[in-house]
């Protein structure tokens, strides 16, 4: 059975060594690359301005290949749910070839099983090597940034995106075991999963763990040191502060501006504050818009994870895709048995 399963996987088994093969060429050399410009980062870095102007080349250097590397193999296991995982059941009961199987001394479970672990472990092993690969070639830019918690670098480090591979294929089996069609299957992994995936790390893994809860002043200082002021949609909205003694936590909320008693700034104000503050010849990100809006006595509330939680977050999450491709893998088992012919 093992035997008959390795030959009708052969052909992906060795695309999927290609592709690991080339990954793992580029990763190994733009690892080596990134560790070149963190030696001439530390070396140019002997006082507070050089340090600052030495870190900001270091990122934008190697920032946007590294968010676009982890979108890329991010979508790792999308790709295999979509072409290994869609396929494996949907493609035998379209042809007619399962009948052969199931009147040997072959049971429809076993069958089955042994599908989804061979194909599974091999989906496994190709996203966790990637993801090795990849979280070693980042750890030095990793470690001055210090962004871990961001959607693209969790879901594309360590070892959070073996979880996803077994969900990925076992969700795309069952899928194909439903549908009885592959192309059919295909795209309806390949549109969920990808959904999923933008859902999961915005809606459902800052609640993993209790948040702990912080307010903290918006002075000038502090309006400068964020990111971002105001959105497309409006409002007193500042996003990117900084947590006073804990500057690398993870913010998995922040409220809008507010004033002492509690309420959101009025728009009108913020806009003015925005679009024609008074001009006083401050410095910083926002300069005068800064010290305008720090008139209004302001605070935000914000809800964040510390950073020592990092790994507890990567093991809670890679638990819940196991235990949800193990449901998956039961209710195909089940399908399977009963009401597939």
């Amino acid at each position: 059975m093992m035997w008959l399963n390795w030959r009708q996987f052969r052909v992906q088994a060795l695309v999927g060594v290609g592709a690991l093969a080339i990954i793992a060429a580029y990763l190994v050399y733009f690892g080596a690359d990134i560790r070149d410009g963190y030696d001439v980062y530390q070396a140019h870095c002997q006082g507070v301005a050089d340090c600052a102007q030495a870190r900001s080349q270091f990122l934008s250097a190697y920032k946007n290949t590294l968010l676009f590397l982890a979108a890329g193999l991010g979508l790792i296991p999308v790709v295999l749910g979509t072409f290994w995982g869609a396929p494996l059941i949907a493609r035998e009961l379209e042809n007619g070839t399962h009948r052969l199987v199931w009147n040997q001394s072959i049971t429809r479970p076993r069958w089955l099983l042994t599908k989804v672990l061979l194909v599974g472990l091999a989906a496994m092993f190709l996203t966790g090597a990637s993801a090795a690969l990849l979280t070693w070639a980042a750890h030095p830019f990793d470690g001055v940034i210090k962004s871990e918690f961001s959607t693209f670098e969790f879901g594309a480090r360590n070892i959070a995106p073996i979880g996803h591979a077994a969900l990925a294929l076992t969700f795309g089996t069952v899928v194909g075991l439903l549908l009885r069609r592959s192309l059919p299957a295909m795209a309806v992994t390949f549109v969920v999963f990808l959904a999923f995936q933008f859902f999961f790390p915005n809606v459902v893994r800052p609640s993993l763990m209790p948040a702990e809860r912080a307010t903290l002043p918006m002075t000038a200082e502090a309006i400068n040191e964020a990111q971002s002021l105001g959105s497309i949609g409006g409002g007193s909205v500042i996003s990117g502060v900084k947590i006073p003694g804990a500057p690398d936590a993870w913010i998995a909320e922040t409220s809008p501006l507010r004033t002492a008693n509690g309420k959101a700034l009025d728009g009108t104000k913020f806009n003015d504050c925005i679009d024609a503050p008074p001009k006083t010849g401050a410095g910083g990100t926002f300069g005068d818009a800064a010290v305008c809006l720090a008139k209004y006595d302001l605070h935000v509330d914000i809800r964040y994870h510390p950073r020592s939680r990092y790994w507890a977050f990567q093991w809670l999450e890679t638990a819940i895709y196991l235990t949800l491709s193990g449901i998956l893998t039961a209710f195909g088992l089940w399908r399977i048995r009963r009401r597939v012919s």
